[in-house]
């Protein structure tokens, strides 16, 4: 979840890791550090703790550290405490407090990822004379590499694997050698990692939007594999420290679709920008009105062959996943089954050829998805991958990958990515309903039509924000707010309660509306907000019932509905209208109010809207 970037070039290297880190503020960090090289001289180190403002100031926004090779880091507390001098870069001398200043050190380093057998590495270090003054897992790796470079006097690349063949975990690591300024060595296993070359530079970094102000060719480094950065040029090696050829990849989109573009917050911009990637998701599924997986490698015949899907992800991902089950299941007759990733591997569910394993990740490297997606394909299942960027490892490693095109997303609560992810199952379900023969040509050109129609729903759907922007102002101070629905509408629920919680800071929860009697209805109390989606005609009528159960109890009623006739308007106290759809594709029309409630909510309470607190965008350990 930490963020790292590097680069070596002509130019000063301090500024360029500060713009570079500020860019990936949204994985979530708590410390940031850089350490400097200038030609010869010592490698210099500073770090803070907090706010990346706070390294800038430090270092008069990296002006002050003179150098053209450098490596930066946001930290996200695993192994010790969030300090000074836990934070990265670390370094191989036996230095005492946090490492700052200019060291005199073989070899410096950061790291993203968890390092598990890192005690018995630091007990066989401590054997050999290494001293350690910070509690972190990175600490003892950059020793490691230091010891071998010493021990069998090898080159940096050979150290580097013998490390890597020595630790257990997960890891994105960049570092540099004193005898060999202005080069940038790099490593990586199961955490994110890309190189970038310009002319007479060369970056790395965790994300894209770190280095896009200055190069699109960009690699993809796999895993186990080795990089060696100088001004222009990066050699890539494998285990055995051979040199291997990566494919270059150019990337499409600029660096002002990861900018604001003049709305006051990521998320806020990201939420209007919906529309176009719902419509940019199915104009690469839908051709000629028809739907062609091909690209994604799914076939007719494969679809045909399927006997059960299983859909693995988590967080919103794992949402998409439980509204796609009613879709599909509805649909095509075919059972599915939703399970997190983060339990799936632990999990000893039966495989077969006949099974399809669908991995929904945004980044396309959450760690708990990943693992799911590798056990999978060890039992012998086909696997799916619905990702957002392209060339991340979930989809390297999947038999086949259907992209949406949302393009990057920074707000650490998911938006847009989510809806792209949703219409792009949807589609998967029509072509499936069609190859099963569960619905005829006539339904699956109107399907089509209903599908297409989503982006321009959408966008009425926005239109409506003020209202929605009024109703937060009221509920800012709420301390419970309880989200229910049934069938698809729990499915919506589950997001709305998520976007409502992890940005707000508000507890919420999503009960499919028929459990509430089982228990939470005690705790419903007077003036508790109860926020109902009522989309799904044949059992709108119910669930008001529920919700007329938590008024008589005080409760305070919000609906989600389609547009016509709600026979539940006057019991309801505020009522957020969504144009009809086909009812199986509605949860793209109802997310998007919640979004909206969610986003104004905490703006309202004054709150980092893009960066909640103890969050990060992309969870790449476990």
């Amino acid at each position: 979840m930490c963020g790292i970037v590097g680069y070596t070039g002509e130019n000063q290297a301090a500024p360029i890791l500060l713009d570079g880190l500020k860019r990936l503020e949204y994985r979530g960090y708590d410390s940031a550090g850089l350490a400097v090289r200038d030609g010869d001289a010592l490698a210099e180190v500073v770090k803070a703790t907090g706010k990346l403002y706070h390294l800038a100031d430090k270092t008069d926004q990296g002006r002050s550290l003179p150098g053209n090779c450098g490596i930066g880091h946001t930290r996200w507390a695993t192994h010790g405490d969030p300090s000074l001098i836990n934070a990265h870069p670390h370094v191989s001398g036996n230095c005492s407090g946090s490492g700052s200043g200019k060291v005199e050190s073989d070899v410096v380093g950061v790291h993203n990822g968890i390092i598990e057998n890192y005690g018995e590495l630091k007990e066989k270090l401590l054997r050999h004379g290494y001293l350690f003054y910070s509690d972190t897992d990175t600490e003892v790796v950059v020793k490691l590499v230091d010891y071998y470079y010493k021990k069998y006097k090898i080159g940096p690349v050979d150290a580097i694997t013998r490390t890597m063949v020595r630790v257990r975990g997960s890891y994105a690591l960049a570092l540099m050698f004193k005898d060999h300024p202005g080069e940038i060595f790099a490593a990586r296993k199961d955490s994110p990692l890309i190189i970038g070359t310009a002319e007479n530079a060369a970056f790395l970094a965790s994300d894209v939007p770190a280095i896009l102000k200055y190069t699109r060719s960009v690699y993809y480094i796999g895993n186990l594999q080795v990089a060696r950065l100088s001004p222009g040029s990066v050699k890539f090696y494998d285990l055995n420290g051979d040199e291997i050829t990566l494919p270059l990849t150019e990337i499409t989109w600029d660096a002002e679709a990861a900018e604001k573009g003049g709305y006051e917050h990521f998320m806020l911009k990201e939420i209007h920008e919906q529309p176009a990637a719902v419509r940019d998701t199915l104009g690469s599924l839908i051709k000629d009105g028809k739907i062609d997986l091909t690209a994604a490698g799914i076939t007719d015949d494969i679809l045909l062959s399927l006997s059960q899907i299983i859909i693995t992800a988590c967080g919103s991902a794992w949402h998409v996943g439980i509204a796609a089950q009613y879709v599909i299941e509805d649909m095509a007759k075919v059972p599915v089954r939703v399970e997190l990733a983060s339990e799936f591997r632990y999990r000893s569910l039966p495989m077969s050829k006949n099974i399809l394993v669908i991995v929904i990740s945004q980044s396309g490297e959450t760690a708990d998805s990943l693992a799911a997606l590798r056990l999978a394909k060890e039992k012998g299942a086909e696997t799916l991958a619905v990702v957002n960027v392209v060339g991340s490892t979930i989809a390297r490693e999947a038999d086949h990958v259907l992209y949406t095109l949302a393009g990057p997303e920074i707000a650490v609560a998911t938006t847009k990515a989510y809806s792209a992810q949703l219409v792009a199952l949807d589609a998967l379900a029509v072509q499936m309903a069609l190859v099963k023969g569960t619905v005829s040509a006539e339904q699956y050109s109107h399907l089509i039509e209903e599908l297409i129609g989503i982006p321009d729903k959408i966008t009425r759907v926005l239109e409506d924000k003020e209202r929605l922007q009024w109703f937060s102002s009221k509920i800012a101070n709420a301390h419970d707010i309880f989200f229910i629905g049934r069938g698809l509408d729990y499915a919506i629920s589950l997001e709305g309660s998520l976007k409502m919680k992890e940005i707000s800071y508000i507890h919420s929860e999503a009960y499919a509306a028929g459990e509430l009697k089982h228990g939470t209805i005690s705790l419903i109390e007077k003036n508790t907000l109860v926020i109902g989606v009522l989309t799904q005609s044949q059992m709108i009528e119910k669930t008001i019932s529920n919700m007329a159960e938590c008024k008589s109890r005080g409760a305070y009623l919000m609906g989600v509905t389609t547009n016509g006739n709600f026979a539940g308007e006057d019991s309801v106290n505020f009522t957020v209208y969504i144009p009809r759809t086909d009812e199986h594709f509605v949860s793209s029309l109802a997310v998007v109010p919640l979004q909206l409630l969610g986003y104004y909510t905490s703006v309202n309470r004054g709150l980092d809207v893009d960066k909640p607190r103890n969050l990060a965008k992309s969870v790449t350990v476990e």
